[in-house]
């Protein structure tokens, strides 16, 4: 497969590459606030919110940009020469890197639990209800914990990451400022741990946690260890709903 430079990529300035990264997190953030409570009402736990909110904005929103763009590049709804590293690994260097970065990433979100604890308590001004729960410690129907982990699994284990992993690590990651050199991935981890306004007392810990797998795709120019990656670290949270299900009499 013939690989566009690096170097010959046109890279973004300040401004936009500020509003790429975070102007979907704010329209998934406000539309999240907006449904949870409507939600919860309904009988299901906050994720339910979360779901619905990837299917309305998530989704389309940084598919039709990374679309736009391809219709403004070759004239067409095609993601050629918009999403990047795309290029070619042995079976084997594509199974252990996603592990290395499941094993690397895992461990410094677990480390920094307790970090994460701590600065939530800066947001107690976020209420209670609104803070994104996925029903594990509170009283909600059987059936409606199973209805939200079914779609949980296809739509936020599966399909967001990899959204996610082309919107962020195929198209902005390689048009990061140029001037920024080497720090460029470290403010795109950044700006995507900041993109997450649902959960702002995660930005610490997810800025380090995906730092393994911004470099490793960088540096082997492979868009799927992001994405296998990604999809590894979305499903404990659908684990531990699972067992949590099966415990339900």
């Amino acid at each position: 497969m013939l690989l566009q430079p690096e170097n010959e990529i046109k890279r973004h300035t300040w401004v936009k590459s500020l509003i790429y990264h975070l102007l979907p997190g704010v329209l998934i953030g406000a539309a999240y606030y907006l449904i949870t409570p409507f939600i919860q009402a309904a009988g299901y736990p906050s994720v339910m919110a979360l779901i619905i909110t990837a299917i309305i904005v998530l989704i389309p929103v940084e598919l039709g940009i990374l679309f736009w763009q391809g219709k403004q590049r070759n004239g067409k709804l095609s993601l050629k020469g918009v999403v990047l590293y795309r290029q070619k690994l042995a079976w084997w260097q594509l199974a252990l890197w996603t592990l290395v970065i499941f094993i690397t990433s895992g461990l410094i979100m677990t480390v920094l639990n307790p970090v994460s604890a701590f600065i939530k308590g800066w947001f107690h001004w976020i209420p209670d209800h609104l803070q994104l729960g996925m029903g594990l410690s509170e009283t909600f129907s059987r059936g409606k914990l199973i209805q939200t982990y079914a779609l949980h699994f296809v739509f936020i284990v599966i399909i967001a990451p990899l959204i996610e992993e082309l919107y962020f690590r195929g198209f902005l990651l390689p048009r990061m400022p140029e001037k920024l050199g080497w720090s460029g991935p470290i403010l795109h981890s950044l700006l995507f741990a900041l993109y997450h306004v649902w959960s702002p007392w995660m930005f610490l810990a997810r800025t380090l946690a995906l730092l393994p797998l911004i470099y490793i795709v960088r540096w082997k120019k492979n868009i799927i260890l992001g994405i296998g990656a990604h999809w590894l670290i979305n499903s404990i949270d659908f684990v531990m709903g699972l067992i949590f299900i099966m415990q339900i009499v």
